[in-house]
């Protein structure tokens, strides 16, 4: 399925598709290349935002949720990838401790849990779940919508290790992304491989740290392919919250949202692009999509008469903002807005959906209560791209596009982690 483009099939974005299709060899052995040098992240999720003229990566999750909406036939390839990750890592191990985010009454985040269990239980691995919720002091059983169950553990922590009663894993996985911070339970283990690592999390991994690098990837990228790099990398630029005083915060943002807004005019009259324009401010440090402001005119921060950014996840405090190219998603299904979200293990890609939200405009954030899932068919097709097809026409070339656009971000976040850990040197 290839949702309804509202642009035209003769867009710059049927140019890309053309030169990634005919630069295959190429890309995959500068892939390739890459992972020679560089760790991918574990796990990873990719949203894309496809505007007919420009084609980004928007937001990029290490600690993925959403495994539940993958198809059936795409499990096998994450199987596959699983047991490819965890043999690099750990090739002896044979217990997987889980440990889920605490939201416990999500159902669906319930079904993520269950599908990530079921994945590396058929990569051959003893799985099971433990809780940082205090609350759970003994096995807790919980429901799940499809009939099925999960058994819920409280941690134990013997000196350098972590475990379950009767259970000692060699590889703990996490699918809780640390918004409230880091707990001492997680730090200091010793012969144990946690995945992803502490700085990954929320309570340490910044926005702008993921952007810088990205922006790295691209022009490599780019030259690779002898393009712009602004085809595929949004323009963004970073907001300290705490250097000006509550009075002067405002004034200043508005400045640099009109910045940033005329700097991506020039690029739109460059490329003949009749739209307007915008901005997406966001916390730097944030998740779920929470804390977004779609900006068109700098002049509408004025009427806010507060900064934007101040709702995430776990009560944070908001110490700076990014300020973003808004990519507007000119794709359709069922006349709905849509975005493709893609699913990555290890250097894989191992499935995806498209978020849909009926609700939403082409230029608003779609990760939002309200949306909906609709599969993609990459199990099927995203690594098997027909060269001679008419460009826009073929699912399996837009599917390997995005595929592409995803796992450039992947490559970002592995930068991002090198540079950002506390052994090694950070940006400044």
């Amino acid at each position: 399925m290839v949702p309804h483009l509202i642009t035209a099939l003769n867009g710059p974005i049927n140019e890309l598709e053309q030169r990634i299709l005919e630069s295959m060899p190429a890309i995959e052995r500068w892939f390739r290349l890459e992972w020679m040098e560089h760790t991918p992240p574990f796990y990873s999720s990719v949203d894309v935002r496809n505007a007919g003229f420009k084609l980004a990566p928007v937001d990029t999750n290490l600690f993925p949720g959403g495994f539940n909406n993958l198809t059936p036939e795409m499990l096998p390839l994450a199987v596959q990838a699983a047991m490819a990750a965890i043999e690099k890592i750990c090739p002896e191990a044979k217990n997987l401790l889980l440990v889920p985010e605490s939201n416990i009454r999500n159902t669906f985040y319930l079904a993520n849990v269950a599908t990530l269990v079921r994945i590396f239980t058929q990569a051959g691995l003893n799985v099971r779940l433990g809780s940082l919720d205090e609350d759970i002091k003994q096995p807790t059983e919980l429901n799940l919508a499809d009939g099925s169950s999960l058994t819920l553990e409280p941690l134990l922590r013997t000196r350098g290790r972590l475990g379950l009663k009767d259970f000692d894993p060699c590889t703990i996985l996490l699918n809780n992304d640390l918004s409230a911070g880091v707990p001492g339970v997680l730090e200091g283990l010793h012969e144990q491989y946690l995945l992803p690592p502490l700085h990954a999390g929320w309570a340490v991994r910044r926005k702008h740290n993921h952007l810088r690098a990205y922006e790295e990837v691209a022009k490599k990228f780019a030259k690779l392919l002898g393009m712009d790099p602004w085809l595929i990398n949004p323009m963004y630029t970073r907001f300290d919250t705490t250097a000006a005083g509550p009075s002067q915060d405002l004034e200043a943002l508005q400045t640099q949202a009109d910045a940033l807004l005329g700097k991506v005019r020039r690029k739109y009259k460059e490329y003949g692009i009749p739209e307007k324009p915008f901005v997406i401010i966001k916390p730097d440090a944030s998740t779920y999509g929470a804390g977004l402001l779609t900006v068109r005119d700098a002049k509408d921060l004025a009427a806010l008469g507060r900064m934007p950014g101040s709702a995430v996840k776990d009560g944070q405090e908001v110490s700076a903002l990014i300020l973003q190219e808004g990519v507007p998603t000119h794709e359709r299904v069922n006349e709905a807005v849509a975005e493709p979200v893609v699913y990555m293990m290890d250097r894989y890609v191992v499935g995806g959906f498209y978020r849909v939200h009926a609700e939403r405009g082409f230029d608003e954030n779609l990760n939002a209560p309200g949306s909906r899932f609709v599969p993609l068919a990459f199990a099927e097709s995203s690594q098997l791209p027909r060269p001679g097809a008419k460009p826009g026409a073929s699912a399996p070339n837009r599917f390997y596009m995005y595929g592409v656009i995803a796992r450039l971000a992947m490559l970002a976040a592995s930068y991002e982690l090198e540079v950002t850990d506390p052994d090694a040197e950070v940006y400044e």
